[in-house]
């Protein structure tokens, strides 16, 4: 397999990406963009609420306190690795999606009064009739910079993974902070919407045809053989 695959996700979703990418082959490396961090948030009268939204494993890892107060809420997930998190934390799945949240959204039955529990970056949801949407921020991601040896890297072949509009617009300044040549990287990004925050003048942009993980990848590894 030719060329470098670079993950900037924060982890633990670096290394599983690292792992996933590693079982098909890639030569992967990882340096993470950010560092999630916990943020304080007022959890609601649970008697106000139906079950929990949740786009991210990154809620249930850092829900904290408040979370503990809504243990018996069903929760729909975004992704399997959501709801997994949501199950090793003693909490209910009543759904699993596997092509964005507003999909997830879509198939719940209204009347339903739904806790969105979310990151600072977060993708914005049209819930259904009948459908309400409580909205907390319960973490968010802090910038990091990428270390200088990435530089020779993009003269072997670099593929850089992007999973978040976030690290869309961070790896585009790191980019120019490093001196980077974007003619010579290729992205892969996991949805349309990171398209804009990571800017133009890049060898090639490719978009996932599914916005997870797995698929990202095996697309990357069509991208390389």
């Amino acid at each position: 397999m030719s060329g470098y695959v670079l993950t900037v996700r924060p982890q633990p979703g670096l290394a599983a990406t690292m792992t996933a990418g590693e079982a098909l082959g890639l030569n992967m490396i990882g340096y993470p963009l950010f560092e999630v961090q916990p943020r304080a948030w007022d959890c609601p009268d649970p008697a106000t609420i139906d079950a929990l939204l949740i786009g991210s494993a990154n809620a249930i890892r850092h829900g904290g306190e408040g979370l503990t107060k809504l243990k018996d809420k069903p929760v729909h997930a975004v992704g399997e690795a959501t709801a997994d998190a949501a199950r090793e934390a003693g909490l209910v799945v009543a759904s699993c999606g596997a092509g964005g949240l507003q999909k997830v959204l879509d198939t719940i039955a209204a009347p339903a009064r739904l806790l969105r529990i979310a990151g600072a970056d977060h993708v914005p949801l049209d819930p259904p009739a009948g459908v309400s949407i409580t909205k907390v921020i319960a973490y968010e991601s802090v910038p990091m910079e990428l270390p200088e040896p990435l530089r020779p890297l993009h003269d072997m072949g670099l593929t850089v993974l992007l999973h978040s509009a976030a690290a869309a617009r961070q790896f585009a300044s790191e980019s120019r902070r490093l001196g980077l040549e974007r003619s010579r990287i290729k992205l892969a990004l996991i949805g349309p919407r990171l398209v804009e925050p990571a800017g133009t003048g890049w060898r090639a942009i490719h978009v996932s045809p599914a916005p997870n993980d797995q698929a990202l990848l095996e697309m990357v590894r069509e991208m390389c053989i």
